[in-house]
């Protein structure tokens, strides 16, 4: 681990632009050679040093310094911001470790994976109390009900299994898709779930029942596989996202579609709904991110980018929303204005994922240089 410095510069855009300022930089986290896997003599070297991809983050919930990050060295870690002791090693995967997520109570972390096993570990103790298996087929995403310790998860198999984390225990199977299922959430509420598949369509299922309550697809909707999704915190709507270019918005009681996010030109990444206003971002390979006004179903402002972007997360309940891009920056937008406040600089490649603190006064950031970021996002609350 450590933290590099150097002097701020202006960015090729004209705004703000730091380069690994240590006001800024709170923490580099580097997953060395030394601790991976031997890579074969074809694999292409990544971030130029030969270091693995990091594909997923994720931030506790309950403790503002816990983080957890896995990658394409089949491994876990769970890690402190500003701590100088070594990272824990979560081990026990065959294959990349896609997707991680802290339990609302911050209590268990799932660790997913594509050789079809989630890993759950308690964070107080650090042990690895139960793993999940479904088919044996690869995880695309894994996600915990809002308010207790059941997981869904969305496979390669076109299926999604759901878990009983704390008795190790499979609830249901959701059959439907024909596809991989590449997207998925509980409702806000926890009564439903959702989810995506590159079969084009959004099912919405009973949870107690594993039947889809609605299947959405066909004319008016995707053309081609979904990528993202995001429910709003009332949860009556979803706002889906395409390699197809287009955004839809769903009613989740009706399970109609009633509108059209028009205005991405290339496979729209990821969405985020604001916990604060009636708005959702979209980010796209088309090197922007839009602002909408969810209810006008208008779009509120764009936020060019020099490359695709790739991942978002809204800061808290603050009108800010950063973006992670291809190009290896992290940036933060004002939503009101369009405006970018802020730029961090230091990945040497595409940024997979981004998490923000449960205090509000970090960002983390993951790259396919094989490094995770700690970026100071404290004057953004």
């Amino acid at each position: 681990m450590s933290i590099s410095g150097e002097i701020p510069g202006e960015g090729s855009d004209g705004e703000e632009e730091v380069f690994i300022n240590e006001e800024d930089i709170i923490h580099e986290v580097t997953f060395d050679d030394e601790d991976l896997p031997d890579r074969d003599e074809d694999d292409d070297e990544v971030g130029g040093d030969g270091m693995d991809e990091v594909f997923a983050v994720a931030c506790s919930p309950t403790d503002a310094s816990l983080v957890a990050s896995g990658g394409k060295d089949d491994k876990g870690f769970l890690w402190r911001i500003g701590s100088a002791d070594g990272a824990l090693e979560l081990t026990g995967h065959r294959d990349t470790v896609g997707t991680i997520a802290f339990s609302s109570d911050g209590n268990l972390l799932a660790c997913g994976s594509f050789d079809g096993q989630i890993n759950v570990w308690t964070t107080a103790s650090q042990t690895l109390q139960a793993t999940l298996e479904g088919s044996g087929s690869g995880f695309e995403w894994l996600k915990w009900h809002p308010r207790g310790h059941l997981i869904i998860a969305g496979s390669e198999d076109c299926n999604v299994w759901m878990w009983n984390a704390d008795h190790s225990a499979i609830l249901n199977t959701f059959v439907g898709h024909s596809s991989t299922v590449t997207c998925g959430d509980f409702t806000p509420d926890g009564k439903l779930i959702c989810t995506g598949s590159d079969d084009a369509s959004l099912r919405i299922w009973d949870p107690k029942t594993a039947q889809s309550r609605h299947v959405i697809r066909g004319h008016g909707y995707h053309t081609d596989g979904l990528t993202c999704l995001s429910v709003t915190l009332d949860s009556q709507t979803i706002v889906s996202g395409s390699k197809d270019n287009s955004v839809h918005i769903v009613n989740v009681n009706s399970g109609q579609v009633v509108g059209s996010l028009i205005g991405h030109t290339n496979s729209v990444e990821c969405i985020g709904t604001s916990p604060s206003y009636s708005w959702v971002a979209t980010g796209s390979m088309d090197q922007k991110l839009i602002i909408w006004d969810l209810a006008r179903q208008s779009s509120r402002c764009t936020c060019e980018h020099d490359e695709g972007v790739t991942s978002l997360a809204w800061l808290g309940s603050s009108r800010y929303v950063a973006s992670g891009c291809i190009d290896g920056k992290v940036r933060i937008w004002d939503s009101l204005s369009g405006d970018c406040a802020r730029t961090f600089s230091g990945h040497a490649d595409t940024v997979q994922s981004l998490a923000v603190s449960a205090d509000g006064n970090s960002i983390i950031s993951v790259s396919s240089d094989g490094s995770a970021r700690v970026f100071d996002i404290s004057m953004f609350k």
